[in-house]
């Protein structure tokens, strides 16, 4: 049982504030990678921390699970918090993210495949041909902070 789920048996429902880890995979052409989730969305990489794990840690063991592919270093682009952030999932459980996004240029091994649990597809895609069920406050992202993120051109 993972720490989420640990303090979930403890509070039951009620709103937890949680933080997260997304990041901007770039490969050598500018393309971002995205992952197509179980219920057809498109996004980046990420997930919650768990206890004594840092950010970057989180964020590429999320990567790793994910993709199947390990990245290298990590440059901090924003974080994302506020009332934007509030999720009720369909079981009813509440909560608020924190979430750092992070960019890297650096894919240093693995091979890329979704994990089939979390993740049904993945691939790199140009910043100007992103999918169109990419989740909005991603698509956001990417547009704004798309000189940060890598050598998109």
């Amino acid at each position: 049982m993972g720490y989420i789920e640990e303090l979930r048996a403890e509070v039951g429902n009620r709103p937890l504030l949680l933080t997260g880890v997304g990041v901007g995979v770039v490969n050598d052409k500018g393309e971002i990678l995205l992952q197509r989730k179980l219920d057809g969305r498109w996004g980046i990489p990420g997930g919650f921390m768990e206890l004594g794990e840092t950010a970057e840690e989180t964020g590429r063991r999320e990567v790793l699970e994910e993709t199947g592919i390990e990245i290298g270093k990590l440059k901090l682009i924003t974080v994302f918090s506020g009332s934007q952030t509030h999720t009720v999932l369909q079981n009813g459980d509440e909560y608020y993210s924190v979430t750092l996004i992070y960019a890297t240029n650096e894919v240093v091994g693995g091979e890329l495949k979704a994990d089939g649990v979390e993740t049904a597809e993945v691939g790199f895609f140009p910043v100007h041909e992103l999918p169109e069920q990419l989740s909005p406050v991603v698509q956001a992202m990417i547009q704004r902070y798309a000189t940060q993120l890598g050598a998109f051109e």
